[in-house]
């Protein structure tokens, strides 16, 4: 159940993202789920070997370089998924960063709820 749900969040943040960020583009909620499930596979998979392979200049950049990364992640799932466009490296970068933070505060009020019970 916590599953579906972090995967419906995950494609609301999308959704919002899409709202606010010019370049980032999101048909409907079907395909942000369809996003949601493509950019966890691409993290899983591509993400963990670019961020195995980048960690020296992740160091360097005191972890300002996953920015990158994710945006880098954001424009892969993009190419794999009908109905979601990043257009530009600016929205991918600005996307990146807003995902980040709007899921985050999601998955925290998930989390307190949680607790409560």
């Amino acid at each position: 159940m916590r599953l579906l749900i972090r995967w419906i969040l995950s494609a609301a943040t999308l959704m919002l993202v899409a709202h606010f960020v010019n370049g980032f583009y999101v048909r409907n909620f079907v395909a942000a789920l369809i996003a949601a499930l493509v950019i966890g596979f691409v993290n899983a998979t591509l993400g963990a070997l670019l961020r195995v392979l980048t960690f020296p200049l992740t160091v360097l950049t005191l972890g300002l370089f996953l920015i990158v990364v994710n945006a880098v992640m954001l424009k892969v799932a993009a190419y794999f998924t009908p109905g979601f466009e990043v257009r530009t490296w600016t929205a991918a970068l600005i996307g990146a960063v807003l995902i980040t933070i709007i899921s985050t505060f999601l998955h925290w009020l998930l989390d307190e709820k949680r607790r409560e019970n």
